[in-house]
């Protein structure tokens, strides 16, 4: 069975959940898109990777006026509410994003292995086939852990190799906290999903917030 087999189930397994399934009566009302703010509460800086095809890619490759959705993950992850939830909720976002072309020009989803030695471009050029993206979605990783380092420290992204308990030796298996990113055009993290809020049209509304309050000037949004 392949890696990317595997997570693709277990993203549809993810996909039927309550927590990112549609069809699920919300038990409150999204406010507004700006009507609330999303100060900068991090920075991060700008990281050359590789992409499906092996060529470099910017992360988070956003220009002022734009936003990333930044999501980590590994393919061999079991767990259906950790990587797959993650996957599950991009994909919905993806194509909640095409019903507003205008919208989309300005939004970047990027997915970035944290496991590159078997995370391959090859590896993740398939996975992005089975996530038939709509949009700007693109699947990054690094020629080495130790490239791909820096990128995880600046983020907070931690993780932790699982090794054998009799033999000690290293498993496919990662601990990490599931997290999802929304970046700024200037690098400016404006907000942290986990598990309890990977929601397609929490992050969709925030999007909209974020690039409303970034198209205001500053005087205008204090009254002035």
């Amino acid at each position: 069975m392949s890696r990317v087999w595997l997570l693709s189930l277990s993203i549809a397994v993810a996909a039927g959940s309550s927590i990112a399934g549609e069809g699920i009566e919300r038990l409150y009302a999204l406010p507004e898109a700006g009507s609330y703010d999303l100060p900068v509460i991090d920075h991060v800086g700008h990281y050359v990777l590789l992409d499906t095809e092996g060529k470099p890619s910017d992360l988070p490759g956003v220009q002022p006026g734009e936003c990333a959705v930044v999501s980590f993950v590994y393919a061999t992850c079991p767990d259906a509410q950790g990587c797959p939830l993650l996957l599950a909720t991009m994909r919905r976002l993806d194509h909640a994003l095409s019903a507003d072309p205008e919208l989309a020009k300005r939004v970047h989803l990027v997915s970035v292995s944290f496991d590159p030695q078997h995370d391959t471009p090859e590896q993740l050029r398939m996975l992005r086939g089975h996530m038939n993206p709509t949009g700007d979605w693109r699947f990054l990783s690094a020629a080495s852990d130790a490239e791909l380092k820096p990128v995880l420290e600046d983020y907070g992204q931690d993780t932790q190799r699982l090794v054998a308990r009799e033999s000690g030796e290293a498993t496919p298996l990662i601990r990490h906290v599931a997290k999802v990113y929304l970046v700024d055009g200037r690098g400016g993290i404006r907000n942290i999903y986990s598990s309890g809020f990977l929601d397609h049209e929490i992050l969709l509304r925030d999007i909209e917030t974020v690039l409303l309050a970034d198209a205001t000037p500053a005087a205008s949004r204090d009254g002035r």
